[in-house]
């Protein structure tokens, strides 16, 4: 019998200890449904500039300054590597993959984009023409 009533007061500590906690946490929404507004905002437009976009600081990967919506990034094909592989940059007037994208884990030099960097954008995306989720003050170093 003891065993049942320290099981129930340790239970309902708990409930009522997890209650308040959870219900001191709002989210970014407030207090609005996560599906509320979900088809407000207008798909936006890729921005598309000629010579690249600036880089907010120094070791940034350079962000894409062209669509690819028809781009294809899968274990079996990258198109990115049509315009900026070693052997087509130069006839594409493309920037090439970094050397450091030609680097095994083990240092060794490839032939090919290494497979840790075969997936560009994991770092490298496109811009929009849209205004920050969220405002910030971070200057990057010019």
């Amino acid at each position: 019998m003891k065993k049942v009533i320290v099981t129930l007061m340790v239970t309902l500590m708990t409930l009522m200890f997890n209650g308040s906690a959870i219900a001191g946490v709002t989210s970014l929404r407030g207090d609005s449904d996560l599906t509320d507004g979900a088809d407000k905002y207008p798909m936006r437009k890729q921005v598309i500039s000629q010579g690249g976009v600036d880089r907010s600081y120094k070791i940034q990967p350079p962000m894409i300054p062209h669509k690819i919506d028809k781009e294809k990034i899968n274990l079996k094909i990258n198109t990115c590597m049509k315009c900026h592989s070693e052997k087509t940059y130069k006839q594409k007037k493309a920037p090439k993959a970094g050397d450091s994208h030609y680097v095994s884990r083990d240092g060794k030099v490839l032939d090919t984009v290494s497979s840790r960097r075969y997936f560009c954008n994991q770092c490298h995306a496109p811009q929009l023409n849209a205004d920050p989720i969220v405002n910030n003050q971070f200057e990057g170093a010019k």
